[in-house]
């Protein structure tokens, strides 16, 4: 369904780019093609991280076409940052989050939209949730992604197996709740928020995904993986007496 101005969406998808000139017209394509062909109203918002590329000019060219299409700047480097100003500006009943390489084909949605979870107040992708499937990966990136959640269990979310896996679907109030209070604007801006989010007592389900490995991926399997730990060191310091009030 069309968007306008004068209509409140159903669902918005918001996409942080960071230089992704290369890849945004083909997901932009699928995910337009997705919205054109749904019967609820959609807007998609993708915000720039401070691209040094064609990342604007490509986004803005989709917005004179497509109404419900919207470019954000967002000039601190980092993916929460750039997550957290689509969150803030999404008008959409329910926000979710997209990684700009469609890791997870736009199609999932239906998954995390769909009456088995409506009493969740946030739904997660998961990659190890029966019934997920991985394509394409290399071992030692799997192998270290394990280890990382492994420590996020440890110390922050026990119960919880993918934190990191890009597709996300909150509801407005809680995702508004949560993303004002954050504090983290690297990588591991998820895990922060899931941690709030157990704070609060909110409900969060972990739900099957596919999900096809790229291998242009933005992550550093070493500098960011290293980066990432500290962050989660903070998260646990930070609001580990907190009761998030």
């Amino acid at each position: 369904m069309f968007y306008t101005s004068s209509q409140a969406p159903y669902l918005s998808i918001i996409i942080p780019a960071f230089n992704e000139a290369e890849r945004l017209p083909e997901t932009l394509k699928r995910i337009v093609a997705f919205i054109k062909a749904q019967s609820f109203i959609t807007e998609l918002i993708v915000v720039d991280n401070a691209s040094s590329d064609a990342t604007k000019e490509i986004v803005m060219e989709f917005c004179s076409q497509y109404p419900f299409l919207k470019y954000l700047h967002q000039a601190i480097r980092g993916k929460g940052a750039a997550v957290r100003t689509g969150i803030l500006a999404a008008q959409g009943d329910y926000l979710l989050i997209c990684d700009a390489d469609l890791a997870v084909p736009i199609e999932e949605v239906g998954k995390f939209l769909s009456p088995e979870v409506k009493d969740f107040d946030i739904v997660i992708g998961s990659r190890e949730a029966m019934g997920a499937m991985r394509y394409n990966e290399p071992f030692y990136r799997h192998l270290m992604g394990r280890v990382f959640n492994l420590i996020i269990r440890v110390l922050l979310l026990p119960g919880l197996y993918d934190t990191q896996c890009g597709f996300k679907c909150f509801r407005r109030d809680v995702a508004r709740e949560l993303f004002s209070a954050g504090r983290i604007n690297g990588w591991s801006f998820d895990v922060e928020v899931l941690y709030m989010a157990r704070l609060k007592g909110y409900r969060i389900a972990e739900v099957p995904v596919n999900w096809y490995y790229g291998d242009k991926s933005k992550v550093s399997p070493v500098r960011d993986t290293w980066l990432m730990l500290k962050e989660v060191l903070e998260i646990r310091k930070a609001w580990k007496k907190s009761r998030f009030n």
